[in-house]
C-alpha cells in the first residue's frame, strides 16, 4: 500500500510538472512557425533529448526489453542499430543539411521540403499520405505502453489508462504545439537517463532478471509472476 501510495504522489507531481512544461509551450507559441517548429530557437539539449525520449521509448525500452526476454538478448542489437541509424547519422549526416534546406525554403514539415526542393507536389502529398498513414500507428504504440505501465502499477483498468493518456497527449499537443511537445518529451527523457543510469548501478542478476519479466509482462500485457 504504501508503495501505490508514494507512486500516486510521483505521477501527480510528475503530471503538474508536464501541466506546467505544456502551459510554458502554449505562452511562447505565437506564430505558425512557432506551432511547427518552435521557432527555429530551440536550445540543442531540449531538441536531443525530446528526439531520443520519442524515438527511444516504448518500443525500444519496454518493446525490445520484452522481446529479449523471451527471444534473447541478442535481439537488442535493433536497439543499437535503431541508435545509431536513427539518432546518430539522423543528427550527424542529414540533420544539419535538412534543417538549412527547410529553413531556406520556408518549409515547415518534411513533405513540404521534399515538394519544394524538387517542385513536385506529387512527392510532397506522397510523404504527407505516408506520414498520415504510418505516424499515428507508432504513436498508438507509445500510448499503448503508457497504459500498460500505469496498468501494471496502479491497478487501474486498461482502457481506462489509455483513455486518460491519449487524453493528456492530445490536450498539450494541440494547445501548446512542438514546444510543449519538446519540453515534456525532455522531461521523460532525462527521467529515463537518470532511471536507466540508476538501475544499472544498483541492480543485480537477481534483479535483472525480475526486470526482465515484467518488461515480458507488460510486452504481453499480463501482469502474472513467475513461480519461485
Amino acid at each position: 500500500m504504501e508503495d501505490v501510495t508514494i507512486s500516486i504522489i510521483i505521477l501527480v507531481a510528475y503530471l503538474v510538472i508536464t501541466g506546467l512544461l505544456a502551459h510554458k509551450g502554449w505562452k511562447e507559441t505565437k506564430t505558425k512557425e512557432d506551432f511547427m517548429l518552435g521557432g527555429r530557437k530551440v536550445h540543442p539539449y531540449i531538441i536531443a533529448i525530446s528526439y531520443g525520449a520519442t524515438f527511444i521509448s516504448t518500443s525500444a525500452i519496454v518493446g525490445f526489453g520484452g522481446s529479449a526476454s523471451m527471444f534473447g538478448m541478442g535481439l537488442l542489437w535493433l536497439t543499437f542499430m535503431n541508435v545509431f541509424v536513427g539518432i546518430f547519422l539522423a543528427f550527424v549526416v542529414w540533420g544539419n543539411r535538412a534543417r538549412h534546406v527547410g529553413k531556406n525554403l520556408g518549409a515547415l514539415t518534411f513533405p513540404e521540403i521534399v515538394g519544394k526542393r524538387f517542385n513536385s507536389r506529387f512527392l510532397q502529398g506522397s510523404f504527407g499520405l505516408l506520414i498520415t498513414i504510418f505516424m499515428p500507428i507508432y504513436a498508438s504504440v507509445v500510448i499503448i505502453g503508457a497504459a500498460r505501465m500505469i496498468e501494471s502499477t496502479f491497478k487501474l483498468n486498461f482502457n481506462l489508462a489509455l483513455i486518460v493518456m491519449t487524453g493528456i497527449v492530445a490536450a498539450y499537443v494541440l494547445f501548446g504545439g512542438l514546444l510543449a511537445v519538446l519540453y515534456t518529451d525532455a522531461l521523460q527523457g532525462t527521467i529515463m537517463v537518470i532511471g536507466m543510469i540508476l538501475s544499472g548501478n544498483n541492480n543485480g542478476y537477481r534483479d535483472d532478471i525480475a526486470s526482465s519479466w515484467n518488461l515480458r509482462c507488460i510486452w504481453r500485457g499480463n501482469r502474472s509472476t513467475p513461480s519461485t
